[in-house]
């Protein structure tokens, strides 16, 4: 019989409306790892249970190397979600991924600094072991095709693969790093993928992650102007409802499929990856 499904979403800057549920209610919870970074909504997308959970907080007062990512993402777990839908705002590395384009991550380059990466910690009342998780694949495919699929539908600009550099923050890159990540093979840059994605993936969620281009990182020659907050949030106003549209979609044809065997494979990986 297939699973029950729930969808966790996890919204970045501006991508956390809790009007997009319907009966949305909020819950207050704690886990092993503290805190998550806000109250947990609880409601349903076309009759589909989701869970939304602010990144940055609800009043966007969290940097982004103070996200509680585990907690975050165990709180979803412990909820009941079998997938995860992410957004992010970025910055763009290539020239034809343009300003209000959509990218469906594939992979991420990691340079963040010190973040917590695995709930196997050692701690006490934390999971127990050591885990050596692959991470090729990073994202989960079956979920990413289905964005994808979505983005196309609704006649967005979508691209159907991307690495991710994720940086330490709160900072943005200075030129020659900027330069750097590109011949890295770099496409975007943000400051939070990073340890979401491997998190959820060591928690057997069905992770997939919607980038939303605002700018051109300053790689950029002949350029007259800085990537600046304000021309950040500008962009982002234009486009955002293009990412809630695809979340809104999406949920309903993740809920329509029959998942048993790509959790359970995810989940065996996990389990095969720790070392007691």
């Amino acid at each position: 019989m297939p699973r029950k499904i729930k969808i966790g979403i996890i919204g970045g800057s501006g991508l956390d409306n809790p009007d997009i549920l319907k009966n949305a209610k909020t819950k207050s919870v704690n886990t092993p790892f503290g805190k998550p970074s806000d109250v947990l909504t609880l409601g349903q997308i076309e009759g589909v249970e989701c869970v939304l959970l602010a990144r940055h907080g609800r009043t966007h007062g969290i940097m982004p190397g103070n996200i509680n990512y585990r907690a975050n993402i165990w709180a979803l777990k412990e909820e009941g979600c079998t997938h995860v839908i992410a957004a992010t705002a970025t910055g763009s590395l290539q020239e034809h991924i343009k300003p209000g384009d959509l990218v469906i991550l594939n992979s991420f380059i990691d340079r963040t600094q010190g973040r917590k990466q695995t709930f196997y910690d050692g701690e006490k009342n934390h999971p127990v072991g050591i885990c050596h998780l692959p991470m090729e694949p990073a994202f989960c495919e079956r979920t990413r095709q289905l964005l994808i699929q979505t983005a196309q539908k609704l006649n967005f600009p979508v691209h159907k693969t991307g690495t991710v550099v994720t940086i330490e923050g709160s900072r943005f890159s200075s030129k020659a790093e900027s330069k750097m990540f590109r011949q890295w093979g770099g496409d975007i840059i943000n400051m939070t993928s990073v340890p979401e994605v491997i998190l959820a993936k060591e928690a057997g969620l069905c992770y997939a992650l919607i980038a939303l281009v605002t700018d051109y990182d300053c790689w950029k020659e002949n350029r007259d102007e800085h990537v600046t907050v304000a021309d950040v949030l500008a962009t982002f106003k234009k486009n955002v409802t293009k990412v809630t549209k695809v979340i809104m979609d999406v949920v309903p044809a993740i809920a329509k499929e029959d998942w048993n065997w790509t959790i359970d494979e995810l989940q065996d990986l996990v389990h095969n990856s720790v070392m007691k």
